[in-house]
């Protein structure tokens, strides 16, 4: 699924729609250019999953972690230089709970992402503020998605 955001209200408002119908155990990836709104974009999802504190990309931490109901981990792997640095800080213990993951730089990481995970990549496209989301992933969220938009 593609879908054009002309502006960053558009952009606030895929994350919103998207955001409201993540569930625990859900992971998405995010991927794109440098400044091309993955941070944007997780901390639309992350408010619209009800957490009220605010969102700032975990880029010195990896993980930031919010207590809400579902749990949510807001991953940033930018500075994993290869996979074993994800398996020290143990990732598998934080997509083993029953929480919302979302994971920006994703492809960073890929190969231990599950086959369901939802991947947004995100590109630059004609016009200010324009963004191009390609949405891949667990098909059956993106087609419940694509009706809800």
């Amino acid at each position: 699924m593609i879908y054009v955001a002309n502006s960053l209200v558009d952009t606030e408002n895929f994350g919103k729609v998207l955001g409201e119908m993540l569930e625990g155990g859900m992971i998405v990836c995010l991927t794109g250019d440098l400044g091309a709104g993955k941070t944007t974009l997780s901390k639309t999802l992350i408010a619209s999953l009800g957490v009220t504190e605010d969102v700032t990309s975990p880029t010195y931490t990896i993980v930031n972690e919010y207590d809400n109901d579902p749990r949510v981990f807001h991953f940033d792997v930018y500075r994993i230089c290869d996979i074993d640095e994800f398996y020290e800080i143990g990732y598998e213990d934080y997509f083993n709970q029953n929480a919302v993951c979302i994971i920006e730089w994703a492809n960073i990481v890929e190969e231990v992402i599950p086959e369901d995970a939802i991947w947004i990549d995100i590109k630059y496209c004609q016009g200010d503020g324009c963004r191009e989301l390609t949405v891949t992933g667990n098909q059956k969220l993106i087609d419940s998605f694509e009706r809800k938009l």
